[in-house]
């Protein structure tokens, strides 16, 4: 996919990644590396706990939801980095075997007053599983380069 950037931008523009399938190997090695909960870690534990089973972390859910849309290309040449995310909620468990893909739609798009060479366009992120619900939700500041002259 061709980069976009900032001036090829506009609100209400949407995009939707391919999917990943997350296997009870990887939600357990990220839950060892980087949030080891026992309903993240523990088959047995999870069944015992509110979720009734193994689910992955929400930053495991998270990471993999910014991996899809970012691993188009379609910000390669124009991403400048991000100032934050907004708004992050985890709205429903992911579990093994579950499909991710993500749907990204542009919210606004702003020219920096004071570097003319690029702006932030804000983008609202939802993972959605193979069910069609959505499981996690969060905003990016994209931090984007304008289009060369």
């Amino acid at each position: 996919m061709d980069t976009r950037y900032l001036d090829d931008l506009q609100a209400g523009q949407r995009f939707e990644s391919g999917g990943i399938t997350l296997s009870e190997a990887e939600i357990i090695d990220f839950a060892w590396r980087y949030d080891p909960q026992p309903f993240h870690l523990d088959a047995n534990a999870a069944a015992e706990s509110p979720y009734g089973g193994l689910i992955a972390s929400g930053f495991q859910s998270l990471a993999v939801c910014f991996r899809l849309f970012i691993q188009s290309g379609m910000l390669a040449e124009s991403s400048l980095g991000s100032p934050g995310i907004d708004e992050l909620r985890w709205l429903a468990p992911v579990r093994p075997g579950d499909t991710l893909h993500s749907v990204v739609e542009v919210l606004d798009v702003r020219p920096s007053t004071s570097k003319p060479d690029r702006g932030i366009v804000r983008m609202k992120y939802q993972a959605i599983n193979q069910r069609g619900e959505a499981v996690l939700g969060f905003i990016v500041n994209h931090l984007l380069r304008r289009r060369p002259s």
